[in-house]
């Protein structure tokens, strides 16, 4: 019984110590666990990911994004071409189709900070406002991860972990 409690607690320190910075919704759209990798010391790049869902009934398009933690923020794409990985610009903004979810990750669509002012440290939050074309500006805040984490999908209820004793 002491091993199985200790094992929740361990579980629960884990749940609570872990940073997300949580979900945002502005008109019909579900912006998802916002989140950045911290950067070396001297980096003037950074990148942040998220994912969009669009629950209404009429497309709607990301169509601008900043922070005061770097000059400038764009969206990119990358995809391969000609079996090279090319990135560039998204120009017009990035839609987002009723019913569906468009998600920034690495090696995709995603969001540059140009200009960083400071380093991204592991830990510390990035406050940003993301403007979409019908539903209007939203507050968002990314969550910095360790260099080369990904963010825990199952963290915020651990869904599907099975403690023992339950």
């Amino acid at each position: 019984m002491q091993h199985t409690s200790l094992l929740t607690a361990s579980f629960l320190a884990l749940a609570l110590t872990t940073a997300h910075a949580g979900d945002y919704t502005v008109g019909s759209l579900t912006i998802t666990n916002p989140w950045s990798s911290a950067t070396p010391k001297g980096a003037t790049v950074g990148a942040g990911y998220m994912k969009i869902t669009n629950t209404g009934t009429v497309p709607d398009r990301l169509i601008g994004i900043s922070s005061d933690s770097a000059s400038k923020l764009e969206v990119h794409e990358m995809k391969m071409q000609n079996g090279v990985m090319k990135m560039r610009p998204v120009q017009g903004g990035v839609e987002i189709k009723p019913g569906e979810t468009v998600e920034l990750k690495p090696e995709s669509f995603h969001v540059m900070f140009v200009g960083l002012k400071k380093p991204l440290t592991a830990g510390d939050h990035i406050k940003a406002e993301l403007v979409f074309e019908k539903a209007g500006t939203v507050n968002i805040e990314y969550d910095v991860l360790a260099m080369g984490a990904r963010p825990s999908h199952d963290m915020p209820g651990m869904p599907g972990m099975k403690m023992p004793g339950h």
